[in-house]
């Protein structure tokens, strides 16, 4: 559970930042939305929990493949985004929930698909942030966790952190995907299948959309700065000009629960959640242009 401090810089940060971080390009980018509902194998018969929902891109993405979507968040600005886009998409198999992640407000087993997307790293104890995930996924369900990767060089995690929470002090700390991989090990989930891709962007949109106290942001250009010469934070930066360009490692980790019978990662007799046949993602994707989605 957050602390009352980290709770109200989580409740600052994510106010101010409801439309902004919600309309960011990269965030709400369909091909980034497409990856995380292709990877959990959503389909017509399930049921879906969406952790730390922030604006509802996810839920409202997921929601025109599944029976039906939850979102759940701290933010009562992050929820009143959420339900004007599902409004804006006429979305009837939505439910939005205002709460905290630590316990989650449901019961064992309630939900087929349980995510979450950009959070984990705002997260003071991720461990019990999963654990509860896979509470409340039914046997047999997928938990999908999408974050930010962070390098694994040690030296430039702690300074990609430290930038992170001059731009965010709600930031708590971004996990290299071998840690987050550990993880699912730590509350009993079978390794996870992974795939990954870029959040790309320029640094002073990415400041605009952000709200560091008086002085940091100058403090985090010169780490962007140097960072093009010396890869201090551990990410792809660049210069174009007289801009600096970035590209935030997201790591996506799907793992499916044991299905009551001590079977994990097993999908109606599928292979191990580790091997996808071609046959599987032909028919997501078949799915997919039904419902509207371009590939």
């Amino acid at each position: 559970m957050a602390t009352p401090s980290h709770r109200d810089a989580i409740l600052d940060q994510f106010t101010r930042q409801a439309v902004p971080f919600s309309t960011a390009p990269g965030v709400k980018d369909e091909q980034a939305l497409r990856l995380l509902v292709e990877s959990s194998g959503a389909g017509p018969d399930d049921t879906v929990l969406d952790v730390a929902c922030g604006g509802g891109l996810v839920v409202c993405a997921v929601a025109r493949v599944v029976r039906h979507a939850t979102g759940i968040d701290l933010t009562p600005a992050m929820i009143e985004r959420a339900r004007a886009l599902q409004e804006e998409r006429g979305l009837g198999n939505v439910t939005w929930r205002l709460g905290d992640v630590l316990p989650l407000p449901y019961a064992d087993g309630s939900f087929s698909i349980v995510t979450s997307r950009f959070a984990f790293h705002h997260f003071l104890e991720p461990g019990a942030v999963l654990a509860e995930m896979k509470r409340v996924c039914s046997p047999g369900g997928t938990v999908v966790v999408a974050d930010t990767d962070a390098s694994a060089d040690p030296a430039k995690a702690a300074e990609f952190n430290r930038m992170e929470k001059l731009r965010d002090p709600s930031h708590v700390r971004a996990m290299p995907r071998t840690e987050l991989t550990e993880l699912f090990a730590q509350v009993g989930l079978p390794a996870p299948r992974t795939t990954g891709y870029r959040l790309e962007g320029e640094l002073e949109s990415l400041l605009g959309r952000s709200f560091p106290l008086p002085g940091d942001a100058d403090r985090i250009r010169q780490l962007f700065a140097a960072s093009v010469e010396d890869d201090r934070l551990g990410i792809p930066i660049r210069r174009e000009g007289d801009a600096i360009r970035y590209a935030y490692p997201v790591a996506v980790l799907v793992a499916v629960t044991d299905d009551g019978r001590g079977v994990a990662g097993v999908i109606d007799g599928a292979p191990p959640v580790g091997v996808e046949t071609d046959a599987d993602v032909a028919g997501r994707r078949r799915l997919l242009r039904d419902i509207g989605y371009k590939l």
